[in-house]
């Protein structure tokens, strides 16, 4: 399983302005220049963000992108289902009669098991717990290439 460009470029907004404090707003061309991301990909992926009640933005001299909450209250797996939608690691965990094996398939509990420990890692780290992280390397590093 591989999260999608968009996502990790979601990632790493919501660590950019983590890092620059949670009451600060940046401009989106600013945060497309740290984090290279490219600015019309970035402006479709802070509307998404804005709709999840993730982030906030105001137009004009003072505006911007900011947190809609503080960062210990936005989880990753919030953000990355933001993009992505709901995390499944195969159809058969989503319990929706998509398997023809149903119950009788061996896979099954692995892949349901795999999957709730998976939501459940990227639901209890918030994004708090990168600032002291992002701090001590004075720079944020791309979470993938």
């Amino acid at each position: 399983m591989q999260i999608t460009r968009q996502a990790d470029y979601a990632v790493r907004t919501v660590l950019y302005l983590t890092n620059i404090g949670s009451d600060q707003r940046a401009a989106t061309s600013q945060i497309a220049q740290a984090q290279q991301i490219p600015p019309s990909f970035l402006a479709k992926i802070v509307s998404q963000l804005s709709v999840a009640g993730l982030l906030q933005t105001s137009r004009g001299a003072r505006g911007g992108v900011s947190l809609a909450r503080p960062p210990e209250q936005i989880s990753l797996l919030e953000v990355v289902e933001a993009i992505d939608g709901p995390i499944l690691l195969n159809e058969c965990v989503a319990g929706n009669g998509a398997c023809t094996f149903n119950d009788e398939c061996p896979m099954q509990p692995i892949w349901s098991d795999a999957q709730k420990e998976l939501v459940h890692r990227l639901k209890t780290t918030t994004f708090d717990s990168f600032i002291k992280t992002s701090q001590k390397t004075s720079h944020l590093v791309p979470l993938a290439a």
